[in-house]
């Protein structure tokens, strides 16, 4: 007598101590989750503060609908580009009045010290500005210059990050990243925010500098290299082509999809996989866009494309206005690296002349073509272009008898142009030597204020809730600066 076989015995996974242990854990977690989600508004929905929903555009009809900061890491002197002291000229040599009681960031004050270079008024309005920058000089009557500028830290790092991400500490989203935030994609085929670093090195505190900080981590801004492929292993191996590439993409979305169905809210990973995604449609989108094979020789000659110093960073100018061209929103290029030695940026300790001529003989050139270019297009009308710095540099010298500045936080200019601005006019100013701002003093949070009003966003109604606290990227200050307002 035969014994017919019945069907196989289900496969009962072995339920450990351990495991009994983290799955009741889970469980808990996701009854709080549950709970803390009743009692929070969703992020995606307008709140008690009359915050505005993420991602659905402007909260009043906007000037800007795009911005580019070039950003001189190191600290660029204001006495030596477009903040024009005759009395450095006449007290050269001289002691600096009460700089007994000075606190200065290396602790050593020398005399004051005129500029290397000379200055003249330029365009219709007149403006100063130094020999060092001849280029950006012809544009002075496009641009709105901010002499009144203060920060509060003298340290690169802490500096940095407050032009960029409004603290002086690590952890806060950068200006990119709340302008993503607020705004939302623009481009199906390119990020949203595009760093361009300087291909010499990244500046203080790396890539916090265009971090996302506690907002979503799709919002953290994609460097592209000046050199070499734009994109790392952007392009798929050799094999990896046609069906075997579209069932490995397939096979990632059904596992992705597992993982964060099983860990809902985890943004760094919904973040990696919209960045991989991203990544699948840049293969055609970032050649394209790199390509200068299109751009005409007068285009070409104007950002100086071929020169051997200023090459590397021209191109990425070119690079930006290329990527705003298609789409991108936010824009942000470094020319400088990191506060190192030998310097490759705007830090000059130990002598003005040579370091500052050796960054302006890079930036000038290019910077000055992005204006034109984007200006002849007809682009600057709704794109913002910020040019800043962290910190100024002091009108004394780096000690008696040497001829560097050191770091000054107390006074210092930046300029704007495009959307929504009046040009050719100058708000604020600092004192008789160039170091401390005296009048219609702006602050970082004032500055921050005044970009975001220019993009359509008020600073106050852009808010995270983040432990505790609804943040902001002016924190509880800031006013928008209505008198560079067209």
């Amino acid at each position: 007598m035969t014994h017919e076989p019945g069907p196989p015995a289900p496969h009962i996974p072995r339920w450990t101590r351990r495991a009994a242990f983290r799955d009741a854990g889970l469980g808990l977690a996701g009854v709080a989750l549950e709970w803390m989600l009743g009692m929070r508004p969703a992020s995606a929905a307008p709140d008690a503060g009359g915050v505005s929903r993420p991602g659905t555009g402007s909260q009043f009809t906007p000037k800007g609908k795009r911005v580019v900061q070039v950003f001189l890491t190191g600290g660029i002197s204001q006495v030596d580009t477009f903040d024009y002291k005759p009395e450095l000229l006449r007290r050269h040599g001289q002691e600096m009045p009460g700089g007994d009681h000075l606190d200065t960031f290396n602790g050593k004050i020398g005399e004051l010290m005129k500029s290397p270079w000379e200055f003249r008024r330029y365009g219709q309005s007149g403006h100063y500005c130094s020999s060092l920058l001849p280029h950006l000089a012809q544009c002075v009557d496009d641009l709105t210059f901010l002499h009144g500028m203060t920060a509060k830290s003298a340290n690169h790092g802490p500096a940095q990050l407050q032009m960029n991400c409004g603290f002086i500490r690590n952890g806060f989203p950068c200006l990119g990243a709340w302008v993503s935030y607020a705004l939302g994609e623009s481009s199906h085929n390119l990020p949203f925010f595009v760093v361009l670093p300087d291909p010499r090195g990244i500046p203080a505190g790396g890539a916090a500098n265009w971090g996302p900080g506690f907002l979503p981590a799709r919002h953290q801004g994609t460097p592209l290299r000046a050199q070499g492929a734009p994109v790392v292993d952007l392009a798929p191996q050799a094999g990896m082509q046609g069906r075997v590439e579209q069932d490995t993409h397939a096979l990632l979305r059904e596992i992705n999809g597992e993982y964060s169905r099983a860990r809902p809210g985890e943004s760094d990973l919904a973040a990696r996989v919209d960045a991989y995604e991203l990544a699948a449609r840049m293969q055609l989108s970032v050649p394209e866009a790199v390509d200068f094979h299109t751009e005409s020789v007068a285009t070409r000659q104007l950002y100086g494309l071929d020169d051997p110093v200023a090459g590397p960073f021209a191109r990425n100018c070119l690079l930006a206005r290329r990527l705003l061209e298609r789409g991108v929103r936010c824009v942000q290029l470094y020319q400088g690296g990191s506060a190192m030695k030998p310097r490759v940026n705007w830090d000059a300790h130990e002598d003005v002349l040579q370091n500052h001529t050796q960054e302006a003989r890079i930036m000038d050139r290019p910077v000055a073509a992005l204006i034109r270019d984007l200006k002849q297009r007809g682009m600057l009308d709704d794109t913002l272009f910020l040019w800043v710095t962290e910190f100024g540099r002091t009108p004394f010298s780096q000690g008696k008898g040497k001829p560097g500045r050191d770091h000054n936080q107390l006074g210092f200019t930046v300029f704007l142009t495009g959307a929504g601005l009046r040009p050719g006019i100058s708000f604020g100013a600092t004192d008789e030597f160039g170091h401390r701002a005296v009048q219609d003093v702006t602050s970082i949070y004032d500055f921050h204020a005044t970009v975001l009003h220019l993009l359509g966003l008020n600073h106050t109604r852009v808010t995270y809730y983040h432990n505790g606290i609804r943040r902001r990227l002016t924190d509880v200050h800031g006013r928008v600066i209505r008198e560079i307002l067209a």
